[in-house]
C-alpha cells in the first residue's frame, strides 16, 4: 500500500532518491495568441533516454522554506514532491520524481494532491511548477493533472549543455 506523509527529520535521508532514466519522444510547443496559451506536440523520429543528475540537496537547510513530500511502499520512500515557499500566489513544485517501477501508478498524481492540500492549508491560490519542453512525458503529465500553461522561459539554457530547449510554466489552481 502506498502512503503519501511529510518528511521529517529523522527520515531526511529519504530526500536523496535517486533521479531514475526516463524517455524522450517529443516535445511541447506552446503558443500564446489573444492571451491564450494553446501547444501542439512534435513526436520525436527516435526516442531516447535522458537522466538528470542526482541533487545533493541538504534538509537542513532547504527545510527553511521547504516541505518534502514522500510516497512510501511499505517505508520505503519511492517517490517525492518537494514544494518551497514563494512570494507568489503559487506555492512552487521544486522536484517531482517517482522511481521507475512505480511510474504509471497513480503515484505522482497522489503527491501532486498532496503538494496542493499544503498549498491550500498555507493560504496560496495554487502550485506552480516548470517542466522542459523536450520531455513530453512530463509536459503532458502536468496537462493531464489539471496544470495549464503560464508561460515560457525560452532562455534559461542559453550557454549551458541544454541550450536549445525550453521551460513551460505550468500552474494548477485549486478546486
Amino acid at each position: 500500500m502506498i502512503e503519501i506523509k511529510i518528511i521529517d527529520a529523522p527520515h531526511k535521508a529519504d530526500i536523496h532518491l535517486s533521479n531514475q532514466p526516463f524517455s524522450l519522444f517529443g516535445r511541447m510547443i506552446p503558443s500564446y495568441t489573444n492571451e491564450t496559451w494553446t501547444y501542439t506536440i512534435e513526436k520525436f523520429a527516435a526516442e531516447t533516454t535522458m537522466c538528470f543528475p542526482d541533487e545533493a540537496y541538504d534538509y537542513e537547510l532547504m527545510s527553511q522554506n521547504s516541505i518534502f513530500i514522500g510516497a512510501y511502499d511499505h517505508d520505503v520512500c519511492i517517490g517525492l514532491a518537494i514544494m518551497q515557499t514563494s512570494l507568489f500566489k503559487y506555492m512552487y513544485l521544486y522536484d517531482l520524481k517517482v522511481n521507475t517501477e512505480y511510474r504509471r501508478k497513480g503515484i505522482a498524481r497522489l503527491l501532486i494532491d498532496k503538494a496542493s492540500e499544503i498549498a491550500l492549508s498555507a493560504g496560496y491560490n495554487g502550485i506552480y511548477t516548470q517542466g522542459q519542453d523536450n520531455n513530453l512525458g512530463a509536459c503532458l503529465f502536468y496537462i493531464h493533472s489539471g496544470f495549464y500553461i503560464g508561460g515560457l522561459d525560452t532562455n534559461v539554457y542559453k550557454g549551458t549543455v541544454q541550450e536549445g530547449k525550453a521551460d513551460i510554466i505550468f500552474y494548477r489552481d485549486q478546486k
